[in-house]
């Protein structure tokens, strides 16, 4: 197993799966000896439900998500090139296509038994939006491993405008109350994408310290495991050791009795050869006793 194996393993599971499952993961790793494996994915995040909606759309429709992409590889390869024609196209294509995932998103979700908040549209639309006008964000959905959903806060392509020939029209003014409607709308506009990108980050901050705090819990039951085996491996060292002391005991005792035995059968050896030589001696001299009776 490999990370992008794992990645994608947990990616396309139902969000109040994925916690367990990727602690299962991340614990065959270790056991199997990559603890830097384990540690990748271990920092892997749940996705919340719309992220994880759009995931799952992403490989159950990747044909239909790939015309997305496509589509948005074209608006910027037309605004790299200004080419007015292209963009306008592109952006012809866009708000339906977009639309369409949009219900093909809460399709998947719903077959899931998820069905989505009312909400979710706009979160969605703000995934799919930023996939079309950057690359990074086209990946990320590609991939199918989003934690949270996208936006995009940057330049958006827009068609460009060629000037017609002739002279210049003069441009009638706008009046006050139009530009101050127009002030207020883009104040309003600003304001509730500051209020969505805070309340992004307020979940994905509380999820993260859900996440932190799960791992908190899940060291502290590892410490206390290695607590307890370290307990064990002492007592049973302790064990040891004394068994040790008396075997080593046991050795020298043994040593010493193989020492005075090997002293004794030498001293025995010398005693066997000495009482053989006199009693040859005592034979001789009885033959010599009996040759002269004789």
């Amino acid at each position: 197993m490999d990370f992008d194996e794992a990645a994608d393993r947990l990616y396309g599971m139902v969000p109040e799966e994925f916690t367990s499952a990727r602690d299962a993961l991340a614990k065959e790793a270790k056991a199997a000896g990559d603890a830097a494996l384990a540690k990748r994915i271990k920092a892997l995040r749940k996705p919340t439900v719309v992220a994880w909606a759009v995931n799952r759309t992403a490989r159950a429709r990747g044909r239909e998500l790939g015309r997305l992409l496509d589509l948005g590889r074209r608006l910027r390869d037309a605004w790299r090139s200004q080419d007015a024609d292209a963009l306008a196209d592109a952006g012809r294509e866009r708000t339906p296509l977009i639309a369409r995932l949009v219900r093909s998103v809460r399709e998947e979700a719903e077959a899931a038994g998820h069905p989505l908040g009312s909400t979710a549209d706009l979160e969605i639309e703000q995934t799919l939006d930023a996939a079309v006008v950057d690359e990074d964000a086209a990946e990320q959905v590609r991939l199918g491993r989003l934690t949270r959903p996208l936006s995009y806060s940057g330049f958006t392509p827009a068609p460009v405008v060629r000037p017609a020939p002739g002279p210049a029209a003069r441009e009638r003014p706008v009046p006050k109350a139009e530009r101050d409607k127009a002030e207020r709308e883009r104040h309003k506009a600003e304001r509730e994408r500051r209020i969505r990108e805070l309340e992004n980050a307020l979940a994905e901050a509380e999820q993260a310290a859900r996440e932190a705090e799960r791992g908190r819990a899940d060291w502290e039951a590892e410490r206390a495991e290695a607590v307890r085996e370290h307990e064990r491996r002492a007592a049973r060292v302790e064990t040891l050791t004394a068994k040790l002391a008396k075997a080593k005991d046991k050795l020298n005792a043994a040593e010493h009795r193989l020492e005075v035995a090997r002293r004794e059968e030498t001293n025995a050896g010398r005693a066997a050869r000495s009482a053989r030589g006199r009693a040859e001696e005592a034979r001789a001299a009885l033959d010599e006793a009996r040759a002269s009776g004789g």
